[in-house]
């Protein structure tokens, strides 16, 4: 092997550029300036070669540190990967999962206790965040995204598809009021998926009414959520009417806590996709719940098409 720099000086050479700073990345690092400048000058003494050129206000790279700097880093998130590698084995009987609070409550949980009998060897932990995780900073195994299916630098598989469709309570469908017809929306209330999902495909409720060709100059009001199990719950109240994701809503049709009143399915562009990093295809873990969710997706699908066919 080629005689490599100083693994310790190389770090601190990627924090101090990162902060263009000694001081800053002697914070970082839970050290002293000095300590900085000295592993800096250890690795310059290395190389027989300066990688910063001090001015008088400031710290600059030469442009062999800058040219260095993307390869570094790509060698660090390597070596960091690798470390994860070497010990998945110790705790191997663990499986972090990462998806969406509302995925979580409305199809994955209900449903995990199948996972379990047929895995009781495997620990599941399911992290619901509205936010993506980063695989290269968190520790999580694998990831259910909602979304365009591109996330580079990961393993993709297409979990199934998702559509619109409109939902309420049994009880909306009698009444003074009772829902038979797009029309009849105007006496109820609507109800707002508002969730962070940026799916321009995703009809709202006035692109909805337009399309149904209804006329309804309140299509902006009603309750809004910001979560798309919320808007399923307050449909389920008898709250009003809701645009649900049609795998989010299943459990609920199938209990008859709520109906599709009108046969009105609506595709989306986006999809539920399971992501991981490349270093977790070999865990036996992972594959053996990849495997469980593709058999779960379908199910599912083939019961949500039964339930549009009942509307």
């Amino acid at each position: 092997m080629k005689r490599l720099p100083p693994l310790n000086a190389l770090r601190v050479f990627e924090v101090a550029a990162r902060h263009l700073s000694f001081t800053k990345a002697s914070e970082e690092l839970h050290v002293t300036p000095g300590a900085v400048s000295q592993q800096i000058k250890a690795l310059e003494d290395f190389l027989q070669t300066p990688v910063f050129r001090r001015e008088k206000r400031a710290l600059l790279l030469t442009d062999e540190g800058q040219a260095s700097l993307p390869i570094l880093r790509e060698g660090f998130d390597k070596l960091a990967e690798a470390g994860k590698i070497l010990a998945a084995k110790s705790d191997s009987r663990r499986l972090t999962v990462s998806v969406a609070p509302s995925f979580a409550s409305k199809w994955l949980v209900p449903r995990l206790d199948r996972f379990q009998e047929a895995n009781a060897d495997i620990d599941v932990w399911v992290s619901a965040d509205m936010d993506v995780v980063d695989f290269a900073v968190e520790d999580v195994d694998l990831a259910i995204r909602y979304g365009g299916g591109r996330y580079d630098g990961l393993i993709v598989e297409h979990l199934m598809a998702e559509k619109i469709v409109p939902v309420c309570a049994p009880q909306l469908l009698t009444g003074q009021y009772p829902l038979k017809s797009p029309a009849d929306l105007v006496h109820h209330t609507l109800l707002h998926d508002s969730s962070p999902d940026k799916d321009e495909s995703c009809p709202t409720w006035p692109m909805w009414l337009k399309a149904a060709g209804v006329c309804h100059k309140q299509g902006e009001r009603g309750l809004k959520f910001n979560q798309s199990s919320l808007v399923i719950e307050a449909a389920v109240g008898g709250k009003g009417v809701a645009l649900a994701k049609a795998a989010l809503a299943l459990a609920d049709l199938e209990a008859g806590r709520l109906v599709i009143p009108f046969d009105m399915t609506t595709p989306t562009e986006f999809a539920y996709y399971i992501v991981h990093p490349p270093a977790k295809s070999s865990s036996l873990a992972v594959r053996a719940f990849v495997a469980w969710l593709k058999h779960e997706a379908a199910g599912s699908i083939d019961a949500t098409e039964a339930q549009e066919a009942a509307a």
